[in-house]
């Protein structure tokens, strides 16, 4: 019998804990903490908890940086044809600059590298729809909007259309081959003669 007087007080402490003054808020409290373990955890088991929250007001993702981290860079190259039905060479469309020590504070510049990796990546989910269907997307009229402003600011004489590709890289390792993902078709310079 002295065995069972310890458990039980030790049951009736917790028991006042949940139903005495403030339990309501301290279950409460409980239940957030567990939900917001279970929403960082990177098993899909666990997502089921996120899912609850519809906003996403109540379980904070401390993820999110980076809640489904890129493995690989996209980039993009172009080549253009002249009057003469010449093709250029391959060239990469440079839109990543060097670093400087102020931009960990301030980076607006960072945005058309970023807004590149986004339009790519909606291009690529509008692919297994073929590529008709991708070509109609917003984000692939941006980027031959963007390749065309490119080509008029390097001031090539004598262009009258423009093809493009999406290569996914490894970013800076240079000991992987990039992986051609699409080749455009022929596009026309100038937007009315498409």
């Amino acid at each position: 019998m002295s065995a069972v007087r310890p458990l039980l007080a030790a049951r009736a402490r917790l028991a006042r804990q949940f139903t005495g003054p403030g339990g309501a808020a301290r279950v409460a409290a409980g239940l957030a903490l567990l939900g917001t373990v279970c929403a960082q955890h990177p098993n899909q088991a666990f997502s089921r908890v996120s899912r609850l929250d519809t906003f996403s007001a109540l379980l904070p993702n401390w993820r999110f940086f980076a809640p489904s981290p890129a493995q690989h860079d996209y980039q993009f190259h172009y080549r253009t044809l002249d009057t003469a039905g010449e093709t250029s060479p391959w060239e990469p469309v440079e839109v990543i600059a060097g670093r400087r020590p102020h931009q960990i504070v301030w980076f607006p510049g960072r945005r058309p590298e970023k807004a590149v990796f986004d339009l790519g990546t909606e291009v690529l989910h509008f692919l297994d729809k073929g590529f008709a269907a991708a070509t109609r997307t917003p984000a692939y009229r941006i980027l031959c909007g963007f390749l065309r402003a490119e080509i008029e600011r390097a001031g090539r004489p004598g262009v009258k259309g423009f093809q493009f590709t999406l290569l996914r890289t490894a970013g800076y390792d240079d000991g992987e081959e990039p992986e051609i993902v699409f080749v455009s078709p022929y596009t026309p310079l100038l937007p009315a003669a498409s």
